[in-house]
């Protein structure tokens, strides 16, 4: 597998990627990669699905950094700018491989940015499968990630620190953009058919049972991994979750 880090300039924008791949003549499909919070894109657990996926499909993989994740310049997190980002990145693999057919493979908060992405833009993807997605940031930052503390602060206007591989500035303007978003009272039903959600059973971050509840109101196909913690930290768990996203992206001809 040979990887290559690039930058996607698009409507202001400046989006540092990375393209894992066999042979960039022969990339017929793509699949983009939205990592978690706190995350960025050089992730073990993207490089992982990476090498499945051209093992298995021969699917090139794209991942990215959010804005204020990984080596992104920005200081103020905003979902405007996760969406411009997004597109950018969708937009850019369209033009730069031919438009080749495309997937996607989010975790956590890139989820919630997918499933926000679906309901402003509809679907540009073949099929989507999301790892524990956020599917109500507020309440999980506000209650599983920020502390007390931390919270009392951003009520005051300050800024705090949170995240997990690099800690990201946030404020309450922030705070009021997620709460703003109401996926679990969207309608995704539309893409169904298109919609693959896994989640840990022992998941410390993101509860299960509100996970699950989403995909049974929006008839998307929910699949528990026993024995996984938010992060798949456990190898096996992940490499079942591998195994279930690359099955369900191969079953569509």
């Amino acid at each position: 597998m040979k990887s290559q880090d690039y930058i996607v300039s698009h409507n202001g924008y400046n989006v540092s990627c990375k393209l894992y791949y066999e042979d960039k003549k022969t990339i017929h499909a793509v699949v983009l990669f939205g990592h978690g919070f706190g995350g960025h894109k050089d992730n073990k657990a993207a490089e992982r699905f990476a090498q499945r996926a051209l093992d298995k499909l021969h699917f090139a993989t794209v991942t990215f950094n959010w804005p204020c994740h990984g080596d992104d310049v920005r200081k103020k997190l905003r979902l405007d700018d996760c969406d411009g980002y997004l597109t950018a990145v969708i937009e850019d693999i369209q033009a730069r491989y031919g438009a080749p057919k495309l997937y996607a493979y989010a975790t956590s908060f890139g989820g919630f940015l997918f499933l926000k992405y679906l309901l402003k833009h509809g679907n540009p993807f073949q099929k989507i499968a999301l790892r524990c997605p956020a599917v109500d940031l507020y309440r999980v930052q506000t209650e599983r990630i920020l502390t007390p503390e931390e919270l009392e602060k951003l009520h005051k206007g300050k800024e705090v620190l949170a995240g997990f591989d690099r800690k990201v500035a946030i404020d309450r303007t922030y705070l009021e953009e997620i709460r703003a978003v109401d996926l679990l009272h969207a309608d995704l039903t539309a893409y169904m058919d298109d919609v693959l959600i896994l989640h840990g059973t022992r998941d410390e971050i993101v509860p299960l049972d509100m996970v699950q509840a989403f995909a049974d109101d929006q008839l998307m196909e929910f699949v528990p991994i026993e024995h996984a913690d938010h992060r798949f930290q456990d190898p096996r768990a992940m490499d079942e979750a591998i195994k279930v996203i690359l099955d369900f992206f191969n079953g569509r001809e």
